[in-house]
């Protein structure tokens, strides 16, 4: 009975980690190219772009309403379960 109660935390920790990977960590509307992350200088002259970054690792750039690139990647399930477990334990 241990175990499937082991298997039933991890998928509950899993399922919990999914959910914080998606919201948003930060929001941040600029029209400046010199962001640590960015390769695309070309999106920001003259013109304004909003990059939403998520918890799980990426940062989506849109501009007019419309998504036009994605920085970075999304955390693989080990990578996601870690980072996770590090903000619960920040929070404790």
């Amino acid at each position: 009975m241990t175990q499937h109660s082991e298997i039933v935390e991890q998928q509950r920790l899993l399922i919990a980690a999914e959910k914080w990977a998606v919201g948003v960590k930060s929001l941040h509307v600029h029209s400046s190219n010199s962001m640590h992350y960015d390769d695309r200088p070309e999106d920001t002259e003259g013109k304004s772009v909003t990059d939403i970054e998520y918890y799980g690792g990426w940062i989506e750039r849109w501009q007019d309403n419309q998504h036009i690139h994605t920085f970075g990647k999304k955390m693989g399930r080990k990578e996601l379960l870690e980072a996770y477990g590090r903000v619960q334990s920040d929070q404790r």
